[in-house]
């Protein structure tokens, strides 16, 4: 007769056990969480976990997985995801977080693996036309004595003549007398092959005269024809290097960026910032042939190690869209460099309007590099009136 009794006291003794065990779990828990929180809190800042090594570990992971979580929340996030996208595979995010491998991209896995494989592991994110992993832009960073090695070079143009009159602006309108473009060359010795007659490798295209900084100068008169005041920076940071002992690839960007954050402590009006470069691949990849005039092609390059990246990518992203309904396929598109072993910011932290471009690369020509000029000032001041409008309103 007593069973039944004693069958629910058990049944009750049971419930009461995993009712205590589960206030248990859950107070270990929470005290443990409220430890673990305490002690990352209090550690020093060089044992903690960065924000750099967050965005390193999320990097490898897919974009869509990320939706996918979100539309765990909110399903408004599945409208963002592809049709055809399959279910997200929990096993996957944690595999590619965990092995810090990315399953989409083998690059992830080579990039450890062969020697010098991570200086081409970069992302692309615009691609202009024909624009793939294979020839992206290479920065040649040969001995600074290579750099600052004495060669013989021809000049591109003769310059004007003295009493020669002023060519008259394209443009009505104008910033009077606000300079508002910073341009400047953080490796100002790069030059060209067709002006160098005794140089036939790329790695020996430099010299301390005809060089990138001839682009800049252009540039800037063809933006001041377009109405926009422009300065030019001809610091040699070549010397820079030398009178510091500092090594050309690790220490250049570190010697411009004292020279561009003077200019722009001193004129306020600076908003845009551009460093000029010549890239190191071929002809065929950097030279555009519109209606029956070569130009050399350009490249924008964010770095993604800098706190203006969206801000910098964003204008980037304006400029290559601009390029491709004027001037189609001139643009090579945007590509990002960023995680260990590079620079990943190239001094882009000073503005949110700071770019790196690469103008044309080793085998173009002053004219063919004239012609970019040309076409980029006028891009860059439809971008430019069109914002001031905006700004404006």
């Amino acid at each position: 007769m007593n069973r039944p009794f004693s069958r629910k006291k058990r049944v009750l003794l049971f419930s009461k056990h995993k009712v205590l065990v589960g206030i248990s779990a859950f107070i270990f828990s929470f005290f443990t969480i409220c430890i673990i929180v305490g002690v990352m809190t209090s550690l020093e800042p060089s044992y903690r976990v960065s924000s750099a090594t967050i965005k390193k570990w999320t990097s490898n992971v897919e974009e869509t997985h990320f939706l996918s979580l979100l539309a765990l929340e909110n399903r408004i996030f599945k409208e963002a995801l592809p049709k055809d996208e399959p279910e997200l595979e929990v096993w996957k995010v944690l595999f590619e977080v965990g092995a810090n491998i990315r399953l989409h991209d083998v690059r992830s896995l080579l990039s450890r693996e062969i020697p010098g494989f991570s200086t081409y592991d970069n992302q692309i994110l615009i691609a202009g036309e024909g624009t793939d992993y294979t020839n992206l832009t290479v920065e040649s960073n040969p001995p600074l004595d290579v750099v600052l090695e004495e060669r013989e070079a021809t000049m591109p143009e003769e310059e004007p003549a003295p009493d020669a009159p002023p060519e008259e602006p394209k443009s009505e309108q104008t910033t009077g007398e606000k300079e508002v473009v910073f341009i400047y060359n953080t490796h100002n010795r790069e030059s060209f092959l067709p002006h160098l007659p005794d140089v036939t490798d790329p790695n020996g295209a430099f010299h301390h005269e005809v060089n990138i900084t001839k682009v800049s100068d252009q540039l800037a008169k063809d933006l001041e024809k377009e109405g926009i005041g422009t300065t030019v920076d001809r610091t040699d940071i070549g010397s820079i290097l030398v009178e510091n002992g500092w090594d050309y690839s690790a220490h250049s960007y570190k010697a411009s960026k004292s020279v561009v954050e003077t200019a722009l402590t001193n004129n306020k009006d600076l908003n845009f910032v551009f460093d000029l470069h010549r890239d190191s691949m071929r002809a065929d990849v950097t030279t555009k042939e519109l209606n029956g005039k070569k130009y050399a092609k350009i490249m924008f390059v964010i770095g993604g190690n800098n706190p203006n990246y969206e801000q910098n990518l964003a204008l980037a992203s304006a400029l290559h869209q601009l390029f491709e309904q004027k001037y189609p396929g001139l643009s090579r598109g945007v590509q990002m460099y960023d995680g260990a072993g590079r620079n990943g910011v190239y001094n882009q932290d000073v503005s949110g309007n700071a770019l790196t471009i690469e103008f044309g690369g080793v085998d173009n020509t002053m004219e063919e590099l004239y012609n970019t000029s040309e076409v980029f000032a006028e891009v860059f001041s439809e971008y430019y009136w069109d914002a001031e409008k905006v700004s404006a309103q």
